[in-house]
């Protein structure tokens, strides 16, 4: 069974390595898929994303990365992927992402979302968090791989 893990990732923190290396073990094959979405200013490139992303998964023989535009339902019917994997940290995390799996589910319902914890060391962070801490001068490399958090600092520099 093949498992799309979706999102911006801009940057991937441990956070998301923690869903993607639990969500190997559930899954035959987990595809992360990095959105472009014109209406957000990213930090990266799609192209530098997919790349951090590579390296920090290059140890998951099940993983693969991509990209894709437009609605991630029509992007998993394309993959032929049946299941959406998405982390939860905190309450509002679950509202807006069931909210999104009801909405994926009355677009094809041929796909059911997994919804996966995010174990309590890594509740607390988001990609946002770790670009403002950045931005300050704050140390981020307790929450990114360190090609990442070298991306980053040298972006702030």
């Amino acid at each position: 069974m093949v498992a799309i893990y979706p999102g911006s990732f801009d940057p991937i923190t441990y956070g998301h390595l923690d869903i993607i290396e639990r969500g190997v073990k559930l899954f035959d094959r987990v595809i992360v898929a990095v959105l472009c979405n014109p209406n957000k200013q990213s930090l990266f490139s799609q192209e530098k994303r997919i790349e951090q992303i590579r390296h920090c998964t290059a140890h998951l023989d099940n993983v693969e990365v991509d990209s894709f535009t437009g609605l991630t339902v029509e992007y998993a019917k394309q993959r032929k992927a049946r299941v959406l994997l998405r982390g939860l940290r905190v309450l509002s995390d679950f509202e807006k992402e069931l909210q999104m799996a009801h909405t994926n589910q009355s677009l094809w319902s041929g796909v059911e979302t997994v919804f996966l914890a995010t174990t309590k060391e890594y509740s607390f962070l988001s990609s946002s968090v770790v670009k403002e801490i950045a931005q300050f001068g704050g140390a981020i490399s307790h929450l990114v791989p360190e090609n990442v958090a070298k991306d980053i600092l040298m972006h702030y520099s």
